[in-house]
């Protein structure tokens, strides 16, 4: 897997200070992306071990509050396997921390209640590490900037703690 770029003590991909992983890869195409260049799975520098240590020391700090992970796209099959090592390391190291995820692929696809490619046999796992899902391709017509974190209103942010305890989906958009 590539990345694109990763950004420290960023507070514009979730709530707090964190740590923010842009990786490469994503099918999506979504008109005007602000991130055209990571759709490519081949752009950027390669995620190794030593990257995702300088990630996890970077998160070592108390005034940070997790990691966010975007693209590209987090979700696509290609990028799973390596980053479901990573949140099951970063899981362990800080259980007090949260993780954020960015995915133009809606809640539905990824729990495979609705057909997607994204939906593989490690997507749930993934998933039980994430803290909260902003789900749903960028669609410029519904750009605002009225709204926090998200790009257009039919983006979600689902707490998925709260989602998976509730057994429905639960989302901070009238709080954040």
């Amino acid at each position: 897997m590539n990345y694109a770029e990763i950004k420290y003590c960023d507070i514009a991909n979730g709530e707090g200070v964190r740590t923010s992983l842009f990786v490469s890869g994503c099918t999506h195409r979504c008109k005007n992306c602000f991130n055209k260049i990571a759709w490519d799975f081949n752009y950027g520098k390669e995620f190794t071990e030593s990257i995702e240590n300088d990630i996890l020391k970077s998160c070592e700090p108390d005034y940070i509050a997790g990691v966010t992970l975007l693209g590209g796209e987090p979700f696509e099959p290609e990028n799973q396997p390596r980053l479901l090592q990573f949140l099951k390391k970063f899981k362990t190291r800080y259980p007090d921390k949260n993780v954020w995820c960015y995915s133009g692929y809606t809640y539905e696809e990824l729990t495979g209640k609705k057909e997607s490619r994204c939906f593989t046999d490690i997507t749930s796992e993934m998933l039980s590490l994430i803290d909260i899902l902003v789900d749903g391709e960028y669609v410029e017509e519904l750009h605002t900037l009225m709204i926090r974190f998200r790009g257009s209103t039919n983006q979600r942010l689902i707490d998925l703690n709260a989602t998976r305890k509730q057994g429905e989906i639960i989302t901070l958009n009238d709080r954040i």
